[in-house]
């Protein structure tokens, strides 16, 4: 019996066909799938401040820091004003985990918060804060603090991927507030491919 125009379609579903996930072709629907698995089902690292700084390595993991983040927000008493970026990863913090080639920052954790006031909070990536903005590789996240001053659940940061090694940016505006720290903890996620 000849095979009809439906059976072959039906042997190359994407269920019977096999994958190659993200070493395959960039962009393509397995591609696709894979990176939404991984992004899902792949184990997180967290961050916290270096508790010794170099020009190469701005983070420690979880369970090495001693300390968050912390970003100042500028004076927004009047017009809304942006704080100062402040490095979060280097090139060294990145990969956190043997042969990963990407990462995404994906949760953070407000620990402490100066102010009860929304917090609007910017991630850039790139050599510098202003250089993401430029590039438009950057994302932003709005939270509100509430009188604990402290936000007890983790909060999403949706970013696209970035090669290891990429610099890693933050800066926030304390609504209605001369300047407001912030204190947090930041998660990433990383990919092999």
């Amino acid at each position: 019996m000849a095979t009809s125009f439906s059976d072959a379609w039906d042997a190359s579903k994407i269920d019977d066909a096999a994958t190659l996930g993200l070493a395959g072709t960039y962009n393509s629907l397995a591609y696709r799938v894979h990176e939404i698995e991984k992004h899902f089902h792949s184990g997180a690292s967290w961050f916290g401040a270096a508790n010794t700084p170099t020009a190469t390595r701005f983070a420690d993991r979880i369970g090495t820091c001693t300390a968050p983040f912390q970003i100042d927000g500028g004076d927004s008493s009047g017009a809304p004003t942006w704080g100062d970026w402040v490095q979060i990863l280097g090139s060294g913090d990145t990969p956190a985990r043997a042969d990963q080639a990407y990462f995404d920052p994906h949760e953070m954790l407000i620990s402490a918060a100066q102010e009860e006031t929304a917090y609007m909070i910017q991630f850039g990536r790139g050599a510098s804060g202003a250089a993401a903005l430029s590039a438009g590789t950057y994302t932003a996240v709005v939270v509100g603090v509430a009188a604990t001053k402290k936000f007890k659940s983790i909060t999403s940061v949706q970013t696209g991927r970035a090669p290891a090694g990429s610099l890693l940016w933050a800066r926030c505006i304390a609504m209605g507030i001369n300047t407001g720290t912030l204190d947090f903890y930041l998660g990433i996620h990383e990919y092999s491919g």
